[in-house]
C-alpha cells in the first residue's frame, strides 16, 4: 500500500492538517468524513466557508468579527461604555462572554507584540484603541494572554494609556478552580499571590 496515492484526498488531508490543533490522524478523519457527505452537504459546507470569508469583517469600533458595521456588543444599548476590555483575538471575546460576568465593551488587537515573529505594535489594532479613549472611558482592562508576548503587549499599552488619564487594570491570574497547588508553576503561584483578595 506504500504506492497507494489519491492526490485529491492527500490535498484535502493537507488542508485540514494546516488548521490549528489538527494533527495528521484528525485531518484524515475529517477528510474521510467530508468524502462521506452527499454532494449537497459538501456544497453547503464549502458555501459556509466562502460566505464566512465574504461576509465577516472587523467591527468599525472594537475590531471584533461581525457581519455588519458594528458587532452585537457595540450595537447594544445596555453595555457599559465606561470600560473597555482589551483582548488578543476574537475567540477571547467569546470566552469572556461565555462567563457572563463582564458587561462592558471590548477591543480586539488581533495578536500580541512578538518581535521574534515579526509582529510589532503597528501590526496590531492599537491606534484604533487609542482613538476610543475619551472622557466617558474610565477603565481599560488588559485581558491579553499570560504569556511573554501578552505581558509585553499589556505593559506597552499601559504606558500609552496612563498618560491619557484612564485607569488601566490587568486580569488577575492564578490557581484555577479545582486545581491543586502542587501542580501549579512558579509564575502561576506568583500571580495568585499578587492577585489575592480579602475574604
Amino acid at each position: 500500500m506504500a504506492g497507494y496515492h489519491v492526490p485529491p484526498l492527500e490535498v484535502l488531508v493537507e488542508k485540514f492538517e494546516s488548521l490549528p490543533g489538527i494533527g495528521h490522524k484528525s485531518a484524515q478523519r475529517l477528510a474521510y468524513h467530508v468524502l462521506g457527505m452527499t454532494r449537497s452537504e459538501a456544497e453547503s459546507f464549502s458555501k459556509a466557508i466562502i460566505e464566512a470569508h465574504e461576509k465577516i469583517h472587523y467591527c468599525n469600533v472594537c475590531c471584533n468579527l461581525t457581519d455588519g458595521d458594528l458587532c452585537p456588543v457595540c450595537r447594544s444599548a445596555v453595555r457599559d461604555t465606561s470600560t473597555i476590555c482589551v483582548v488578543e483575538e476574537p475567540k477571547d471575546v467569546f470566552a469572556l462572554e461565555r462567563a457572563g460576568e463582564y458587561t462592558g465593551q471590548y477591543h480586539v488587537l488581533h495578536g500580541a507584540i512578538s518581535p521574534l515573529s515579526g509582529i510589532g505594535p503597528d501590526q496590531l489594532k492599537i491606534k484604533e484603541l487609542l482613538c476610543r479613549v475619551n472622557d466617558n472611558v474610565k477603565e481599560i482592562i488588559m485581558a491579553t494572554n499570560p504569556t511573554v508576548e501578552g505581558e509585553a503587549t499589556a505593559m506597552y499599552l499601559s504606558r500609552l494609556l496612563k498618560p491619557l488619564g484612564v485607569k488601566v487594570t490587568r486580569l488577575a491570574y492564578g490557581i484555577p478552580v479545582g486545581g491543586d497547588l502542587e501542580y501549579a508553576d512558579e509564575v502561576t503561584l506568583q500571580r495568585a499571590m499578587e492577585g489575592r483578595q480579602e475574604l
